[in-house]
């Protein structure tokens, strides 16, 4: 019995994401896809999004079932059995016979026929519906991270900050499929969607937001010619709030969704988008093909300017952690230890880019973390001096060495609503000191940070 397409590049992937650290949502739209039809295609994201997912309540009921210990099995086992149970227990529509027979025959096909027994036993064993017979008795951190598989320590920190209901709303949020949102251009482009059959509704947060309600946009003409782009609604609200300029600098600008936001916004501005890797850089030229960008493969860190920018977007490499319904794959590698050396990364990158900021200029940091370490930490760390605590400076009474201070975002964000272009009503909403914050589930979006400087 062959293996079905879908399945073979669902295991392809998942064992890529796991050896190589990819990101899967890159693998799927890749060109190991390509040869694949949409029925497919559909196939293997659910499989390799939803086995991502769930990954811990899979494993606990492997190591419940399997007569050989958990940490015995080679990856390939690991990999098609997370793919079986999560077929059987999760995807109605799949026959049960189907996850079993092809689970077995995916670890022959990877050569590991001395565990196809193993697999045909735990697969057969394994019930319809997922079931934790403990998850019952769990509260508070204990129940989240088993109940919505989460790590412990990632839901304990998200209880400390933002407390139990909200915590609870982020696991959730992070465990369900999330829209698709489309950045529009122009009326034109939103006319022409509904003429392929693309449903749509309004974005919540801005005007040029629509959600996806049915059809297949990839397969749009409009797609296909770049003139829409998918783009979560948290990170058009970041690149909108960087604001008007004539030369802008984006120093951390790929895969390019908030390069090409700031370009369709600002025609007339001359955008330099910056990318440390060349294959990633070559990503952005794709997904940000406006006349008024250049890009640069460059270093953040040393860049071939001086202060010569009315407006920098530091838009830095960070954990993520607002954006796990996307990426469910950074929960289970991520580190507590990896939060303080991104940190580190994250001031380098943001002093680097005050010293591109023009006189009277402006500079947006963000993330798409939810944690402290990566946000408000490296702001004070970055305006901290000799004489200043970091209170002092996060408060915007005291400018740095630099002559930075902070602009409350409440005044931007009251500017983005006057114009038109932030169509969410309540402000106070979206603010977290003097910085902007959205929270998957309390918000409908990914979550964002976002702070903003001004050189006097």
């Amino acid at each position: 019995m062959a293996v079905s397409p879908a399945r073979l590049a669902a295991f392809t992937i998942l064992l890529r994401v796991e050896r190589e650290s990819a990101y899967a949502v890159e693998l799927l739209h890749s060109p190991l896809l390509d040869e694949l039809s949409p029925v497919d295609r559909h196939l293997v994201t659910e499989i390799v999004m939803g086995v991502l997912r769930w990954r811990s309540v899979l494993d606990q009921t492997i190591a419940l079932l399997s007569f050989t210990p958990f940490r015995k099995l080679d990856l390939e086992v690991l990999t098609a059995l997370r793919m079986g149970i999560y077929q059987k227990q999760f995807l109605t529509k799949v026959p049960a016979h189907a996850a079993v027979n092809e689970t077995v025959e995916l670890v022959k096909q990877a050569k590991k026929v001395s565990a196809a027994g193993l697999v045909n036993a735990v697969m057969r064993k394994v019930k319809s519906a997922a079931y934790d017979p403990h998850a019952s008795q769990l509260a508070g951190a204990d129940y989240l991270s088993v109940a919505l598989a989460h790590p412990k320590w990632l839901v304990e920190r998200w209880i400390s900050f933002f407390g139990d209901d909200v915590a609870q709303k982020i696991c959730e949020y992070d465990q369900r499929v999330p829209s698709t949102v489309l950045r529009l251009s122009s009326v034109e482009d939103e006319s022409g969607l509904v003429a392929q059959g693309i449903q749509l509704t309004p974005g919540a947060l801005m005007a040029t937001a629509r959600l996806v309600t049915a059809g297949d946009v990839g397969a749009t003409q409009t797609f296909g010619d770049g003139k829409i782009s998918i783009q979560d609604e948290g990170s058009q609200l970041v690149a909108a709030l960087v604001g008007p300029g004539r030369r802008i600098l984006d120093c951390c600008a790929a895969p390019g969704g908030k390069t090409a936001a700031m370009a369709t916004r600002l025609p007339e501005a001359q955008i330099v988008a910056t990318e440390l890797h060349p294959h990633r850089a070559t990503l952005l030229r794709r997904l940000a093909p406006q006349q008024n960008v250049e890009v640069v493969t460059a270093d953040a860190l040393a860049l071939p300017y001086g202060p010569d920018f009315d407006r920098v977007l530091a838009d830095v490499p960070c954990s993520g952690t607002g954006t796990l319904a996307r990426n469910p794959e950074i929960k289970w590698k991520l580190k507590p230890e990896d939060l303080h050396d991104l940190q580190a990364r994250q001031v380098a990158i943001l002093r680097a880019a005050m010293r591109h900021v023009a006189p009277g200029g402006r500079l947006v940091y963000s993330t798409c973390s939810l944690e402290p370490e990566e946000n408000e930490q490296v702001i004070a760390a970055a305006l901290q001096s000799s004489g200043h605590e970091p209170s002092d400076a996060l408060s915007g009474s005291q400018q740095s060495p630099s002559s930075f201070k902070i602009i409350p975002v409440r005044t931007e964000l009251q500017r983005l609503q006057q114009s038109g272009e932030l169509v969410w009503k309540n402000i106070d909403d979206l603010i977290s000191g003097d910085f902007l914050r959205t929270i998957p589930g309390v918000h409908p979006c990914d979550g964002f940070f976002a702070a903003v400087f001004e050189k006097t």
